[in-house]
């Protein structure tokens, strides 16, 4: 990349210093260009046509709807669901691992057959827990429908394909529990819904330990049948070709009585409820405000309602809440809007994410703004930009089939008009600027929501109090449980190095630690479906080395002597002149860091007793001489360090990065954590875990060779 870059400037720096060739005079007409003063009128919605809609029903219960569009040599079958979503309890997540199961294998195919039966005929092909999903050129629709209903009739949900969903659903978790957005994501789920809803389950680490094949197996058994079930076919067909493809492929798919569930629209927000998630070491807050709205879709209010939000903050640049929190204020790169429309409840949600000090400020800017939208009439040109941005979005969506498909299976399974997508951009020009105000005071609700917000409780949450309505708020977990709020005393006992020494004492103790005068450690990690493993060396004497090997090969090495260092990457060297990477890599050479907290002038703070993932744990502030601050966490019962939290520069930006510490175990009389989990760092969460630690072993200098 870096070559590529240099070859660039290059070219860039020849073209601007070649010899300039003067070109010939040429005598060019007067143009009159007085049009330019003024926009040109809009002219008037075109009329869509999405192709005709006809359908049908097979013996079995079976709906099929047919989409003709003779443009191009494909066609797409999307088979739906018509069931609500379901309250899946302590297995939240069991339905979309049953969806994903469906395509990894059958009785006559292997999840790889399956693959390059699909690959072999250049065909789409994804299976959900709401349904299964294929494109292909017509002339391989009769392949693509064998796989298809391979699938649907002999899933064998194979127990190996199984713990990979889960074990990359764990993964997915782990990253997800610190991760902001995430983070905002589930509280905001919970606190729109609760968990009695669908809309309100979060799936968790220990819920998805509770998933069993055989729940899989019992929603495909129970759900997947014709009778609750739509096929959409959409492309180059005709409709005595789609039926006769129906009766050879479906009907022989077998109907069953399928359970009917009905969920009430949820309450709204008590006045405006603060609902807080802790992340330590944030250097920005997540602001969500959000709150469940009855909107079904096709409602003749859905397309008032788009125009109304696009114009407060859907996606436009020149949306109010951007140009408020963005343009004016400068708090964050952008602020958005969304309102959904759905069967069993909508949701509106306006956020974004600001720095700590303005985060009070910027959700008093968002506050006011849904107050204005309902108060203060939008303008002439706000509303042209915002019906131009929703028909460009339409005309661009008209690309995908699959997005035709749901056109036509809403129309259907809402009862819309057969013309209503036809007729979407005509209904869009006829919204005014009076029914913009009608929607925001019926939708938009600035004193009736949930201000979800996840960042530094110790740097925001106090400045959030005077937005709830009782003054009074709610915190939760990284899944969305909410947390008691009781204050936990600390022992007048306790003192920041008495933490210290508990630790120190709880590994080993002071001189067993101070005995050990070289340590090596080998961890692994799946890093990208690909093993890696992570050899560590540290001396007393203040020598470090570490190296990542994958496939047998060292793909990043570093070395530290004590005084000098060098980078290897593939095989490549350079020494480490930066006078701050050498200070970290000395940092990296010293072995237990809380013997030389007092020494080495570090100062500790305590901040208290806190929850971490369900572990009480002293929270600890630990400001090195440097000023740069980490947070340190140690259970309470046992005297060990359970997290870390720090803020540093990634990626030319802050990221705070946390590191999880478990399963200590005890090697020659110090205990040492054999699992260690790193988020925050990198996109992906890493996972640590230690085959081996070998304590006081000889260690060659040429480890540490920094030449």
């Amino acid at each position: 990349m870096k070559n590529i870059l240099i070859l660039l400037a290059a070219v860039l720096t020849f073209s601007q210093c070649s010899k300039k060739v003067t070109a010939p005079t040429v005598s060019v007409p007067t143009i009159d260009k007085s049009w330019r003063k003024s926009a040109p009128a809009p002219g008037a919605a075109r009329d869509i046509q999405l192709g005709t809609y006809s359908d049908f029903k097979l013996d079995n219960g079976l709906h099929v709807i047919v989409v003709e569009n003779h443009k191009l040599p494909r066609v797409s079958y999307q088979l739906s669901l018509n069931n609500e979503a379901l309250v899946e309890g302590d297995k939240a997540g069991y339905t979309s691992f049953a969806g994903e199961l469906l395509s990894k294998g059958t009785k006559s195919r292997s999840k790889a057959q399956i693959d390059e039966a699909i690959d072999f005929i250049g065909a789409d092909f994804n299976t959900s827990a709401t349904g299964i999903f294929g494109t292909s050129l017509k002339k391989h629709a009769g392949k693509l429908l064998d796989v298809m209903t391979d699938v649907l009739y002999n899933p064998v949900f194979p127990k190996d394909e199984f713990e990979k969903v889960r074990k990359r659903t764990a993964s997915g978790l782990a990253s997800s529990k610190t991760n902001p957005e995430a983070i905002a994501s589930n509280i905001r789920s919970i606190s729109n819904f609760n968990n009695k809803h669908p809309y309100g389950e979060v799936q968790t680490e220990e819920s998805i330990k509770n998933i069993t094949v055989e729940d899989c197996k019992n929603y495909f058994d129970t759900y997947f049948r014709p009778n609750n079930a739509y096929l959409v076919i959409v492309g180059d067909i005709t409709l005595p070709e789609a039926k006769m493809q129906a009766e050879k492929y479906f009907a022989k798919w077998q109907k069953k009585d399928v359970p009917q569930v009905n969920y009430s629209f949820p309450e709204l927000p008590k006045g405006r409820q603060v609902r807080f998630g802790n992340k330590d070491g944030a250097v920005q807050s997540v602001i969500s405000i959000t709150y469940p709205v009855d909107l079904k879709p096709g409602s003749p209010d859905a397309i008032k309602t788009s125009v109304m939000n696009t114009i407060l903050g859907g996606g436009i640049f020149s949306g109010r809440l951007m140009q408020n929190l963005r343009e004016k204020k400068a708090y964050t790169y952008g602020a958005r809007s969304s309102i959904s429309n759905d069967r069993l409840a909508g949701v509106f949600n306006a956020g974004a994410s600001v720095r700590n000090e303005v985060t009070d400020s910027a959700v008093t800017e968002f506050i006011y703004e849904m107050s204005r939208i309902a108060t203060e009439p939008v303008t002439d040109k706000d509303l042209s930009l915002s019906k131009s941005s929703l028909s460009g979005n339409f005309g661009r969506s008209l690309e995908s089939p699959q997005t035709i498909a749901n056109f036509a299976l809403n129309t259907f399974r809402y009862n819309l008009p057969r013309d209503y997508y036809n007729n979407y951009l005509k209904n869009l020009e006829a919204v005014s600027i009076s029914d913009v105000s009608d929607m925001a005071r019926k939708y938009v609700r600035p004193e009736n929501c949930n201000v979800v917000v996840v960042g530094s409780k110790e740097a925001v949450a106090e400045k959030l109090k005077k937005f709830d309505s009782d003054g009074v708020i709610d915190y939760y977990d990284p899944f969305g449980k909410k947390l008691e709020d009781k204050k936990v005393e600390v022992s007048a006992s306790v003192t920041p190095q008495s933490v210290i020494d508990d630790y120190l004492d709880a590994i080993g103790g002071k001189k067993k630690l101070m005995d050990v005068k070289t340590m090596q450690t080998i961890a692994k990690s799946n890093l990208g479906g690909a093993e890696a493993t992570f050899e560590n060396y540290q001396t007393a004497a203040g020598k470090f080395a570490m190296k990542v090997i994958m496939n047998n090969m060292t793909m990043q090495e570093q070395r530290f002597d004590g005084t000098k260092g060098i980078a290897i990457q593939m095989g490549s060297k350079k020494e480490i002149t930066d006078a701050k990477q050498l200070e970290s890599l000395k940092k990296q050479a010293v072995m237990f860091d809380q013997l030389k907290y007092a020494s080495d002038g570090n100062k500790l703070e305590l901040k208290g007793i806190e929850d971490v993932e369900g572990v009480s744990c002293y929270k600890l502030n630990v400001t090195d001489p440097a000023g740069e601050m980490s947070v340190e966490f140690y259970d309470v019962k046992t005297g060990f360090l359970v997290r870390t939290v720090k803020t540093q520069e990634g990626m030319g930006q802050k990221v705070t990065v946390t590191t999880d510490y478990a399963d200590y175990r005890d090697v020659s009389g110090v205990k040492v954590p054999f699992k260690i989990t790193i988020s925050g760092a990198a996109p992906m969460t890493i996972v640590l875990e230690t085959v081996s630690v070998d304590i006081n072993k000889s260690l060659s200098d040429d480890i540490f060779k920094a030449e």
